[in-house]
């Protein structure tokens, strides 16, 4: 018959599970703001390309925002 482990090796276990999660929470995080950063450039891409023949207003009704938020996606704020 096996002993019941030690209460060491229960704390033990729970650490490594908790790590565990924590790396992985960490790794989907990057994956999270990598792509982030894609569909921000995204954004400033389709932004400017609407400007090159229109205002800024018109970038911002076309989008559903004011000029000065189309302008300010466009330059990556």
């Amino acid at each position: 018959m096996t002993e019941p482990p030690t209460e060491d090796a229960a704390t033990n276990r729970s650490v490594e599970e908790l790590a565990a999660r924590f790396r992985e929470a960490r790794a989907r995080r990057a994956v999270i703001a990598d792509e982030d950063r894609r569909l921000k450039e995204i954004e400033q891409e389709v932004a400017n390309a609407l400007h090159v023949e229109r205002s800024w207003k018109q970038v911002g009704a076309i989008l559903g925002f004011s000029g000065s938020r189309a302008e300010a996606i466009a330059r990556g704020r």
